[in-house]
Order: structure tokens, then sequence, then C-alpha cells
């Protein structure tokens, strides 16, 4: 199958890829991604650079999803059978501080992903979506048949926009897509900032965190092999003959508190943390927690990484990377 990831250089997105090379399956991937600064570019150009291990070639197209020709050059190209759509700009608090961006970059740019794809006769896509939709939800766990009623920042309103793109795109040109709410994602490759990347580099450095709030925030942090399990189910799932639009929540189906989350990275790596105590930030969600039975049922999503398993194994990853040492056993 020949397939685009486009944000493949990223940290889910590489992660994806590596998974899609070694299925064995022959699949032809193709990276769209525009390596910009959000943050470092040259650690996306290491997560590049480790496709060469695999024997299928990838071909990597920098292009940013606003410019239009490029976009449409490049599905004119390849002529893909699917397409997974993770890139984006990410993170609530810099959508607050430039929405702008955001909206031009994850809804015009799905827009040009999704009329590319039409264009060259793919009919496959996978839409990245986010946890951060459900807002100020009130029914706990989050179900995909949830009424969205009030978004909490521009970066969840671009989500609710593209997946509205992408059902418009199945109505009018029976395209067969899957929408995947992503929640909190985490594990090897994390971006620098987020939240259990920056903390366990401050801990084991002896900086300050900053933690927003009084530490009673949940979340569902979800390890990325689960993630992309989940990925990889939906491609065989838009790749099969179910209802041509879904919306599905890839979590851990379990949410763990802000000051917990901080004792296990402190647990893991051996160090208390010096925490600066900061007002809760808007836009931020008080609770992420996601009803998974629909991705279980159809895309035979099982999660198997909960997090007191998780952070020792990110630990670990990040001492390696850094050369400081081995993590502390944190237990069961």
């Amino acid at each position: 199958m020949k397939i685009i990831v486009t944000g493949g250089a990223g940290f889910i997105g590489s992660h994806v890829v590596r998974s899609l090379l070694g299925e064995g399956e022959g699949h032809e991937v193709t990276v769209i991604d525009d390596f910009n600064d959000f943050y470092d570019p040259a650690i996306k150009r290491a997560n590049v650079a480790s496709f060469a291990s695999f024997s299928s070639p990838v071909e990597v197209a920098e292009i940013d999803l606003r410019d239009w020709e490029a976009v449409r050059c490049i599905f004119e190209k390849i002529q893909p059978n699917a397409v997974i759509h993770l890139a984006a700009r990410a993170g609530v608090r810099p959508s607050i501080a430039d929405p702008k961006l955001y909206i031009d970059t994850n809804i015009t740019g799905t827009f040009h992903v999704l009329e590319a794809a039409r264009l060259s006769g793919c009919h496959k896509i996978i839409f990245a979506s986010s946890s951060s939709v459900y807002g100020l939800g009130k029914t706990v766990p989050f179900r995909e048949d949830l009424p969205i009623l009030q978004s909490l920042s521009p970066y969840a309103a671009t989500k609710i926009a593209g997946e509205q793109l992408c059902g418009n795109y199945v109505n009018l040109h029976g395209m067969r897509i899957a929408c995947l709410r992503f929640f909190t994602v985490y594990g090897p490759g994390q971006r620098p900032d987020l939240a259990i990347h920056s903390f366990t580099d401050a801990i084991e450095n002896g900086r300050p965190i900053k933690q927003f709030g009084d530490g009673s925030t949940r979340r569902d942090y979800t390890y990325i092999d689960d993630i992309v399990q989940g990925v990889l189910g939906a491609l065989s799932y838009v790749d099969g003959e179910g209802p041509l639009f879904e919306i599905f929540n890839l979590g851990e189906n379990e949410t763990t508190t802000l000051a917990k989350l901080i004792a296990s990275i402190e647990k893991a790596l051996g160090k208390k943390a010096i925490i600066e105590r900061l007002p809760e930030q808007k836009g931020d969600m008080p609770l992420t927690a996601a009803d998974i039975t629909k991705a279980r049922t159809l895309l035979g999503y099982a999660p198997h990484t909960p997090i007191r398993e998780g952070i020792p194994k990110f630990v670990a990853w990040y001492r390696e990377l850094h050369g400081t040492g081995k993590a502390r056993n944190s237990g069961a």
C-alpha cells in the first residue's frame, strides 16, 4: 500500500512510520513535514534518519500544508492508497498565543490534504484529532457520541473543524475516514515541550518545574506504542467494509492526577522535584478520560502500558538518550 504520513517526522508520526516499515507488508511510505521550529528541527531530522535502518525507502517531502500547490503536486505524484494525517500545530497554550497560525495550519492544511487526496483518487484517510475537543464535558468517561458544546482553546476548535471537514468529504465524495481522538500521548521521542518530557528534564537537572493549579487536574496519559497500535487498527478499518465515517477515542482508560504524575517521575528518577506553583492556565481541561469501548470493538484496540509502567520506560529512554545513567526500578 502507498501511504502518505503527514507529520511523519514528528513524535507520533515517526513511530507510525517505523511501525509501517516494520510490518513487512511492502508499504511504500511518503512523509510530508515542514520541519518547523516549534521545537528543535534537528530532533525531527534525527527521526527521519532512523528510517534508513529499514529496507524500504521513505520519500520525505518538506512541505508546509498551507501551500496548496505543493500539497496537490505531491499527492498527484505519489497517488497514495491511504493517508495518515497527523501534521498539525499542536498545543493548547501556544494556540492561545497565535490562533491565526493554528487556524491556517490545522484547518486550511487539513482541507488541502482532503482535497488533494480526492483529486488523486485516494479515499482512505485517518485524521488525528484530540481529546481537547471535549472541553468541559460533564459525562465521564468521554464517549465519541457526546455532544461537543464548548471547546476551551483555538487548538481544540481546529480539531473539531478538522473532524467536520472529514465528515463533509465522506458525505460529498464517498471517502472512508477514521478520526482518532488522542489522549495525552507520551513515550520515547516525546516532544521536549510536553509535560512528562519537560518535567523529567527539569527534575533530572535540578531545575524547578511549573505546576499549574493545585495538582488535582487529571489526564488519561496514553503510551506511544498503544497509540500506534490504534492508528494501525484504524488503517485496517478504513481499508475494510465498515461505515464510511467513524470517530474513535484512543486513550489508556485510566486517569492520573498531575500531582501523582510528578510523584511517578520523581520515583523513576530517584530525585525530588522543585515545584513552582502557578495559577491554572486558561484553555487547559480539568479532566480527560477516554471511553475506549468503540475502539476496542471496531479497531481491536488494546492498550497495555499503564502509567506506572510507561513512566519508568520513558525515564529509561531519556537517560539513555542523555547518557545520565539508569532509571531506578519503580515497581508495579
